[in-house]
């Protein structure tokens, strides 16, 4: 009953995000503008998805130890967007359960996502709040807060470092706020703040430190260069315009993911891209083909991949989408 409330829930705020995004838009210009994209690029950017799941996974292995073969690190990661693309969004948690099978333990293969997660969103603040400081639309005094909003992650995600390094310190000040604001106390933030801490340990030493943020600055590169490919295919003239509309429509397009409720991110997900498409000046034709571009061929990647992932790894979508952590015998080959 409650999976039927969420998916119908899903439905009904990816319809809402549609709507607010095409709701002025002439769809006809906008199909005529996709069937007439150049497939070379179309093509290209395909190549940049695998290749960029394969950075990822890269990434990934090293948080891990290297214990994971590469070849299967990548298919995991290729399920996992697959299955972050239905409703229940089970991706992370199949992963930590396939990472099992490969003689990991649950509580690492968890801990290494959320420092995948922590690095990721510090790099799109960071290019957000860049980004949106070099537009000259936007007021000075939203210019002004993404600049400082983009420092204090900074500064948050050092503080944070330090304190993974030093964890009784973190939490004489878990306790000390606790004293403070008593109503906290019933929330048992020091369970959640040894989580964050334990995620956080691969980064207090240098070498996994710089494989990560060095293989998460590789991957974001691909990532970008797949939403350039697809500006290519549709003839958008101007460098400079499709630089930034590259940076504002991944960075944008990344938080609408975050959504829990929708149905393959659909709606949120063209609705970020447009709105970073009308940031820069693109027509809004324009920018409505390339979200939908975008998402389409993230969206066939993903299934292409993640597909052929459930097959190599023996187990089926069903099993994953209902996967809990255990303990299962390691995967040969």
């Amino acid at each position: 009953m409650r999976r039927t409330i969420f998916l119908i829930a899903s439905v009904l705020v990816s319809a809402l995000f549609l709507w607010l995004a095409l709701r002025d838009v002439p769809l006809r210009e906008v199909a005529d503008s996709i069937r007439q994209a150049n497939v070379f690029w179309i093509l290209v950017s395909l190549a940049t998805i695998t290749i960029g799941m394969w950075t990822r996974a890269i990434r990934w292995r090293g948080l891990l130890g290297f214990r994971i073969p590469q070849v299967q690190a990548f298919y995991m990661i290729a399920i996992t967007f697959l299955l972050n693309l239905l409703p229940l969004r089970a991706g992370e948690v199949a992963r930590s359960v396939l990472a099992t099978r490969s003689g990991v333990p649950v509580v690492t293969a968890a801990t290494s996502i959320v420092v995948e997660r922590l690095i990721d969103t510090l790099l799109v603040v960071v290019s957000l709040s860049i980004m949106f400081s070099q537009l000259p639309s936007v007021p000075e005094a939203a210019t002004k807060a993404a600049t400082l909003f983009g420092i204090a992650a900074v500064v948050a995600f050092i503080i944070l470092i330090f304190l993974a390094r030093r964890p009784q310190l973190a939490h004489r000040l878990l306790a000390l706020v606790e004293r403070i604001l008593p109503f906290l106390k019933p929330l048992h933030l020091s369970r959640l703040l040894d989580n964050v801490l334990e995620g956080l340990q691969p980064l207090t030493h240098w070498h996994s430190a710089a494989h990560a943020i060095g293989w998460t600055l590789i991957s974001w590169a691909f990532s970008l260069t797949t939403f350039y490919t697809l500006e290519l295919a549709l003839g958008i003239a101007d460098p400079a315009q499709r630089f930034a509309t590259a940076v504002l429509g991944v960075g944008l397009a990344s938080f609408s993911i975050a959504i829990p409720v929708s149905i393959a991110s659909i709606g949120p997900f063209e609705a970020a891209v447009i709105v970073a498409g009308q940031a820069v000046g693109l027509p809004d034709v324009t920018a409505t083909s390339l979200g939908f571009l975008f998402h389409g061929t993230t969206i066939l990647g993903y299934a292409i991949w993640g597909g052929l992932g459930l097959v190599v790894m023996g187990v089926s979508l069903s099993e994953m989408v209902g996967s809990k952590p255990s303990t299962t015998p390691p995967l040969t080959g």
